[in-house]
């Protein structure tokens, strides 16, 4: 997570958006992470992890509205990723985080970046 974490943050900072080959293969990358490594993940590790399913939901969201040509894919990105980021939610408030408690750590990785 902590690669993917890096890879994030620097297209944060970019001026101009991925092609969606690119931002496909980002999304594929973090989905398999998150099925390989879940169960093992620390509260801050699941943090990070709920924080990147938040930026590429947000931004799939926003280009499926923007972008006929891939759409679909575009949805489904939105989709899985909108499930991911409510089943980390829910692990970490059955681990003992209240969802206020959730949200500052999100917004302090946020700030951060």
């Amino acid at each position: 997570m902590d690669k993917l974490f890096e890879v994030l943050k620097g297209y944060l900072h970019m001026e101009t958006e991925i092609p969606f080959d690119e931002f496909s293969q980002y999304y594929k990358d973090l989905i398999e992470c998150l099925n390989t490594t879940f169960e093992e993940m620390d509260q801050d590790t699941r943090l990070k992890a709920r924080y990147a399913c938040s930026i590429v939901q947000a931004n799939a969201e926003s280009r499926e509205k923007r972008e006929k040509k891939n759409s679909k894919a575009y949805k489904k990105i939105s989709t899985k990723t909108a499930f991911w980021m409510n089943a980390i939610n829910y692990r970490l408030i059955k681990e003992g985080m209240t969802q206020a408690e959730i949200d500052e750590a999100i917004e302090g990785i946020n700030d951060s970046i």
